[in-house]
């Protein structure tokens, strides 16, 4: 039985026979050896790479639980106070299990970089529309297809943009998040959850450091041809993200 799956930047995503099945990028064998690290390491969040099938396409576990899928506004839970206790936990947990994790020299990621020594390889983009949910909380992040090179803290910024959530108003409005007046109160319980050691402020400077540079790379990377990220500039998704580094001065 094969179901197309709903979401991602990139079509071609299927469940079958229990399997998700993926088109294979440049990037693809970087991400298993992650994958395989992690398993290695006991890290049950994220899915496991199974190999390729005989169509050429990457094999992975199937997370078994709720996605945002293409919904808005997105359901209930990834506003939730557990969702900020459960990603901030989660991605402690990740840090830690992947903080010995050596690519190959010649490992090739989607948005670039060359990890060096005082990097990790993040997931790459760990927010809600990626997460897998079910009544017992966060299950894992799936779509791995960003994972990269990254300053921990860096990392640790995306999913505080993502899941306080930092983005512009009209965004998150429409994703169904109106409650604007506790999102520092939102943002310092998901740091407690993960154990930052920094200050509020100090994140803020990170998130607004992170978002420029997200928005740097999502140009040249469209400029380069890539077509998701054409897409997003067509849909402005830059010009968004600079709308809500103006706005992080009001958290």
């Amino acid at each position: 039985m094969t179901e197309r799956l709903p979401g991602g930047k990139d079509a071609g995503a299927e469940l079958v026979e229990g399997t998700v099945r993926r088109p294979v990028r440049a990037w693809t064998r970087a991400v298993h050896d992650l994958l395989r690290h992690l398993e290695h390491r006991g890290f049950a969040g994220a899915p496991r790479a199974l190999g390729f099938d005989d169509r050429g396409r990457e094999v992975l576990t199937h997370l078994r639980g709720e996605t945002v899928g293409r919904r808005e506004p997105w359901p209930a839970w990834t506003h939730s106070t557990p969702a900020l206790d459960d990603v901030g936990r989660w991605l402690r947990d990740y840090h830690d299990a992947v903080a010995d994790h050596v690519p190959a020299v010649d490992a090739a990621w989607r948005e670039g970089g060359q990890w060096k020594p005082g990097l990790i390889i993040g997931q790459g983009d760990p927010a809600p529309y990626n997460a897998v949910w079910t009544r017992q909380g966060l299950v894992g992040l799936i779509d791995w297809d960003n994972a990269g090179p990254v300053h921990a803290d860096d990392d640790l910024a995306w999913v505080v943009f993502s899941w306080t959530p930092l983005h512009a108003a009209e965004v998150v409005e429409r994703e169904g998040f109106t409650a604007f007046s506790k999102r520092r109160e939102r943002l310092e319980r998901l740091l407690r959850a993960y154990g930052w050691s920094g200050t509020t402020e100090q994140m803020l400077t990170r998130v607004d450091a992170r978002l420029r540079h997200q928005v740097t790379t999502m140009r040249a990377i469209a400029a380069a041809g890539d077509p998701a990220y054409q897409r997003m500039l067509e849909q402005q998704l830059d010009h968004a993200l600079e709308s809500a580094r103006a706005q992080l001065a009001a958290v």
